[in-house]
């Protein structure tokens, strides 16, 4: 028989009945794993558990942030996006899920540009039954942006993003598995004008440096390809 793998979950949110109404709903479901739970809600309180996993030697696999928390001011931590920075640092492999109310454009696109997430909720957007499939699909390597979050994005990056065909056809080779050198193998373009054109690419959809591939997911999630 398998052993169960234990996950460590943070979950922060400034209202209590919500966290606990995301525990009970992955908690309900059967899956391969077993799974402890941080429930924390406000900033300070989450810094401090972030901290003590760190002094510890433990490992975070998944963190469920709300953008809007109360902040940590002495710890200059702000936001949900703040401890998600904070985690994208010190656990590097922890799948970061962000909730929100929050419709703005400007708002959804700098939490994308910095902090990449692995799923991106409107909180409108799910119910009992859809936020445990999301959840799940997520821990098991998908990627997933709501129909709210992604509207929002399409509607800003279609005013905004410098994009054409050629920027399509770059990522759909590198997606292939064809090298950065051999693109213009394959399209009417030189080698400085592809490199060019990526690098304009990941400088428009993030702040921090991407690889390739964290470019193609991006592209994905934000459904540009």
């Amino acid at each position: 028989m398998n052993k169960l793998k234990n996950l460590t979950v943070l979950v922060v949110d400034d209202h209590p009945f919500t966290s606990d109404a995301y525990i009970n709903l992955i908690s309900k479901e059967k899956d391969e794993n077993s799974f402890k739970f941080v429930k924390e809600t406000n900033c300070e309180t989450a810094f401090n558990s972030i901290q003590f996993m760190l002094k510890k030697g433990k490992k975070l696999d998944m963190a469920l942030l709300d953008i809007n928390l109360p902040p940590y001011e002495k710890g200059r931590i702000l936001s949900g996006s703040d401890l998600a920075v904070l985690i994208r640092e010190k656990f590097p492999k922890c799948k970061i899920i962000m909730l929100t109310m929050h419709t703005e454009p400007l708002l959804l696109n700098k939490v994308i540009k910095t902090i990449n997430p692995e799923g991106f909720i409107s909180k409108n957007d799910i119910d009992f039954t859809t936020f445990p499939n999301i959840f799940f699909k997520i821990k098991n390597g998908e990627n997933y942006f709501s129909p709210t979050i992604n509207k929002s994005i399409q509607a800003l990056v279609g005013k905004t993003l410098n994009w054409d065909e050629y920027d399509t056809q770059i990522i759909l080779l590198l997606e292939k598995g064809i090298q950065t050198k051999d693109i213009p193998n394959y399209i009417d373009i030189s080698l400085s004008s592809v490199e060019k054109r990526k690098a304009s690419i990941k400088r428009q959809l993030a702040e921090q440096k991407i690889t390739d591939n964290e470019l193609i997911t991006l592209c994905k999630k934000l459904k540009l390809i």
